[in-house]
């Protein structure tokens, strides 16, 4: 499962040959107060043997943490996966593979390699705590905690956000936000 990332990215040299990638998904009426973000992502899981496993993507995530879509993308724009959620589901579609999930936390661990809080990110991206949770900003004001994860802003002004969760396993989330 951990794997599933590096897979993911592993699978990428294929599509970038002509294998088959997810199809597009037509455009959907957006709901207000739904957002859009893109850019670069990159996820670390450190793993139990001290090596990390991992990979980059271009994503970008819509709608909002009821409902929405996460995409990763190749770096020429083909697409890898596609997360999509609604009210009791959550859906993963690969190139010839699509599944349910019980719940978000359990698609991203089979997508990123381990749970990663997609609710929050709706916040989180644009520099500011998610306010369904309690958050603690930092005495330096460039950064805050919140669900077990430090969010550091220092990069803000770049685009640029990096999570780290260091319960085990540790994980380093780095997204550069597209202006």
């Amino acid at each position: 499962m951990k794997n599933t990332l590096i897979t993911l990215f592993a699978a990428a040299s294929l599509l970038l040959s002509g294998c088959a990638t997810v199809a597009p998904k037509p455009a959907e009426i957006r709901a207000e107060g739904d957002v859009r973000l893109s850019g670069r992502l990159s996820v670390q899981v450190a793993g139990s043997t001290g090596r990390a496993s991992g990979g980059n993507a271009g994503f970008e995530l819509s709608g909002n943490p009821r409902a929405g879509q996460l995409e990763l993308s190749t770096p020429l724009g083909s697409l890898l996966a596609r997360a999509s959620w609604g009210p009791g589901e959550a859906m993963l579609q690969t190139p010839g593979a699509e599944r349910s999930f019980a719940d978000l936390d359990a698609l991203t661990r089979e997508l990123l390699g381990e749970a990663i809080p997609v609710a929050a990110l709706f916040d989180w991206l644009r520099g500011r705590p998610w306010p369904q949770t309690p958050s603690e900003i930092w005495q330096d004001g460039v950064g805050f905690s919140q669900l077990g994860w430090r969010i550091d802003l220092a990069g803000l002004q770049d685009g640029l956000i990096v999570a780290t969760r260091s319960a085990e396993p540790a994980v380093t989330l780095r997204a550069r936000v597209e202006p």
